[in-house]
């Protein structure tokens, strides 16, 4: 049984027991958090939703909270003397998908 979620702004096919990384999350390590927004699932049949199932949801509980790895940046405007360097580090949630109820 796998399940089709938005979260963050992006989509997700988890099936429970998966390790999912997604856009961070106001919840802290070892919350609940439930997942409404369900675009597809598959059971014993395959649901779409128009555009989400109702009534479908997807429990998962937070692993952990971080940052991913740096990417640098460098800015740069010819003849004109001027250079900048920046990184940033994109932040992330880390969620075990418990259940998906349909």
């Amino acid at each position: 049984m796998f399940a089709i979620i938005v979260t963050g702004g992006k989509q997700y096919k988890v099936q429970e027991g998966d390790v999912v990384f997604v856009e961070k999350l106001n919840a802290a390590e070892g919350e609940e958090v439930k997942f409404e927004e369900v675009l597809a699932v598959s059971g014993d049949s395959f649901v779409t939703g128009k555009p989400t199932v109702e009534g479908a949801y997807v429990t998962a509980t937070v692993v952990k909270n971080g940052k991913g790895k740096k990417i640098h940046i460098l800015k740069y405007k010819a003849k004109k003397n001027e250079k900048k360097k920046i990184g940033h580090r994109q932040p992330y949630t880390k969620v075990q998908i418990a259940k998906i109820v349909l």
